[in-house]
């Protein structure tokens, strides 16, 4: 068995064990405890699994804080980048398309690099994706009202949620704080929830940008199920539970 089978044969015992240890896991694969710790530290950094003391639990059991979106922005920016330049044909943009833009640090990075000269109609919750927009001649920019998040800049409440209700665009581009099979797409705070469902509603394509640290994570409040995703534009290789249940649903699975 080489590396990368070891490592997904470890993914696939952590999901159905809820815990292993480096000690048993060494024994199981017939390798050293050093071998098996850089393992789980690989499998740490794409979110496949949370390396603990001694051993590994399932991403799902140590769900991040959230935190505030200046620091978001910093942490990740490359992989961010990168996602935000994958998504970007994704999207099939043409010439009037109307998008919804959720307040995601890297839906942030794709409105930085929306193409020009399409006369795009551009509708987000996010102050500070309306502000860097604002400025462009090529596309209009819609801010939805409401009572704006200090943490995360986004516009939520029932000004939100009426606009949202009335509209119908191309696609949905989405941000999450978390993504699992069984409790889809996820974030902390009810209110924000809400837009996001009526975001997702409210589009014909939804396309989430996520990169690897979210996938695993779930968060209080599920905004939308896996067959609301059309295409997912991630940073690394997904679970093999996670990457079964997205072909499932017909999810497109995009590697930046």
């Amino acid at each position: 068995m080489n590396a990368e089978q070891r490592q997904q044969d470890i993914v696939d015992a952590v999901a159905r064990e809820g815990r292993v240890s480096v000690a048993d896991l060494a024994g199981r694969y017939g390798v050293t405890v050093e071998t098996i710790r850089r393992d789980l530290t690989a499998l740490d950094r794409t979110g496949a699994l949370r390396k603990v003391h001694g051993g590994a639990v399932p991403a799902t059991v140590l769900a991040l804080p959230e935190t505030a979106v200046a620091e978001r922005e910093l942490l990740g920016a490359s992989a961010k980048q990168a996602i935000a330049a994958a998504a970007v044909d994704a999207l099939d943009l043409r010439s009037g398309t109307a998008l919804l833009l959720d307040a995601g640090t890297t839906v942030g990075c794709l409105a930085r690099i929306l193409p020009e000269g399409l006369g795009l109609r551009v509708i987000t919750d996010s102050v500070l994706t309306a502000a860097v927009l604002a400025g462009r001649g090529d596309l209009t920019v819609r801010m939805l009202g409401g009572q704006v998040r200090g943490i995360t800049q986004a516009a939520v409440g029932p000004e939100a949620m009426e606009a949202l209700a009335a509209l119908r665009v191309s696609v949905a581009v989405m941000g999450t704080n978390g993504l699992t099979a069984e409790h889809g797409l996820s974030t902390p705070d009810p209110d924000e929830a809400a837009v996001k469902r009526a975001m997702v509603r409210a589009a014909r394509r939804v396309v989430v940008l996520a990169d690897s640290t979210k996938i695993g994570q779930e968060h209080l409040v599920s905004f939308a199920d896996l067959d609301d995703v059309d295409v997912l534009v991630t940073d690394a290789a997904l679970p093999s539970p996670l990457a079964a249940q997205l072909a499932d649903t017909g999810t497109e699975v995009l590697l930046a």
